[in-house]
Parts: structure tokens; sequence; C-alpha cells
């Protein structure tokens, strides 16, 4: 179960019932036009690719246990650093997709500005109830970018207890043939869940958004470890990137407490079972956050 964020101080480190809404038809996503689906793995002309991901739940709320929520400029900086360079097995690699937790709406604009990011596209959908984020810089919500151009974004709205209003977002990059979706769902300390009722049906809801038709990458702060039975439909429909030899439910854990030790894996990278891939998480404490990243190697052939 993950702690509750009181408990995590400033030097702590680093078919559902479901409402979908196009890109456009809103101020959520921003500028970017509908599209057609990804593309199924192996289908002819849908070429092999690679994409080197990175989830972060990056903590952008004003809140005990926010290192830098107070901070959110600074977090901003600390976002493009880990969208420029990551590590996976031993290895530096620059990431051509990122998804984002808890991260603010100015933010995201930041992002939009920053060197390379600038030419990515990028979409953003806040959580539709909640506290805003500091210094004028919108709501927190969940956010995906990719350095290929994204259409066909849509969020839904996930079912939700009355504390936080939870979303899903979802487009699909045409030059990968590749579904993306990211989230963040419900958690025991934030959102009186302690039986992962609203988790189940978000997972599912998550599930039937981002399909199983062809390839399909799922980044996102899942509010729970591996061994939820909310999870169960996203471990038979996909694989998680640290999930062990076979049907385990393993990985590194994620989530750190107030010493930034790292105490339970809440972050994920699901994707199509036909990929190969290999992940990684940091094994010193992050200390823009009170997650770790999760970063990610994917081949499509």
């Amino acid at each position: 179960m993950r702690s509750p964020r009181a408990l995590l101080p400033l030097l702590s480190v680093c078919g559902a019932a479901a409402v979908v809404t196009a890109a456009g038809a809103g101020a959520a996503i921003d500028g970017l036009s509908g599209g057609g689906p990804a593309h199924a793995d192996g289908e002819r002309g849908t070429p092999a690719v690679t994409i080197q991901a990175v989830t972060w739940n990056v903590c952008g709320e004003a809140a005990p246990g926010c290192p830098l929520g107070a901070r959110p400029a600074e977090l901003a900086r600390r976002i493009v650093q880990q969208a420029a360079s990551t590590e996976v097995g031993g290895r530096r690699v620059r990431p051509n997709a990122v998804f984002l937790q808890e991260v603010c709406a100015g933010q995201v604009q930041t992002l939009k500005k920053a060197g390379r990011l600038a030419k990515w596209s990028w979409a953003f959908a806040p959580f539709t109830r909640g506290p805003a984020c500091a210094d004028g810089q919108g709501r927190p919500g969940v956010a995906v970018g990719t350095d290929a151009a994204l259409t066909g974004v849509r969020q839904v709205r996930l079912p939700s207890p009355v504390r936080l209003g939870r979303v899903a977002l979802c487009g699909d990059v045409a030059a990968w043939g590749t579904r993306i979706c990211t989230t963040q769902l419900s958690s025991p300390a934030w959102d009186e869940d302690p039986r992962g009722e609203w988790r189940r049906k978000q997972a599912r809801a998550l599930a039937s958004l981002a399909g199983t038709g062809g390839r399909v990458v799922v980044g996102g702060d899942l509010a729970a470890g591996p061994e939820s039975p909310a999870f169960d439909v996203l471990y038979r429909d996909y694989s998680e990137c640290d999930q062990g030899p076979g049907p385990a439910r393993t990985g590194a854990k994620t989530v750190q407490d107030w010493r930034g030790a790292a105490v339970e894996k809440n972050d994920y990278l699901f994707l199509s079972k036909s990929a190969g891939v290999s992940c990684g998480v940091p094994a010193a404490p992050v200390r823009a956050s009170d997650h770790r990243p999760l970063s990610a190697v994917i081949n499509f052939r």
C-alpha cells in the first residue's frame, strides 16, 4: 500500500463507465487534431520501431511530501532534464516518449518551449477535481509527449470518488504504428479507495481506451503494487516491462518514503506482448519527487 504523502518530507527523493472526448473539443488538450487508430504490430507497411520511454509521477502539487510542489519552475527544469536523458540497463538513452503524472498545466507549457521538446507533440488532461498547482500553474493532471506526431488524442474521465477526478489520456503515433496512453489511478491514501474498487474500475476503463488490436504502450502511476487484483486486466492483455519471468508480477520499487528509500512499485509501463523490452529504475534516491522514474527501451518488430 502506498505511503500517505503526509509522511514524505521535502528531502524525499528521486467496459467502463467512461466519458470520452476527442482532442480539440476543449482546452484540456492543446492543439491536437483527430486521427486514425494505431496499426497492428506486424501489419504490412508498419516499420520496426524502438521507443525509448520514461514514465514519472513528478509530484507537482503543492502538498506535503512533494519536494518541489511549491517551486513549479524548478520542477519543470528537472522534468526537462529527465526528458533529455535517462538510463536503461546501465546505459544512457534519449527518450522519445514521456509520460507524466501530477504535472501542472503550466509545466507542460514550459516543456513545449524547451529545446528539442518544443518540436514534440504534447497532450495534457487535468484532473477534473482537486487542488490547483502553486504560482498560477493551473491544475495538475497527466501528460504525454512524443517526438513524432501524436494524433487522435482522447481523454477519458475515469470512475472516481469525490476527492479527485481521475483521467486517462491516449493518442496515436502513426509513424510508430503505436497507441500511447498515460494515467494516474486512485490511491488508498488520497482517494479513499482502501479496497481498490475504484482502481479496478479505472484499470478496466484504461484497458478499454488503450485497446489490444495493435502496438500499445501504457505508462503511469497506478497507485498500488503489482499484486493488486485491480490490475488483472492489464497483466492479462499486456506485458509489463519489469514484471519478471513468465506470469510473475514483480518489478523495482518506485515510490520513496521520507528517507528517500524505495518502498513499493506503483509505476508501470505496459506494452503489447509482441514487443521486446528492457527497463530500469534509478538505484539512488530522486530528490525532485516522491517517485523514481521508470524507463524502458521497447522494440516493436
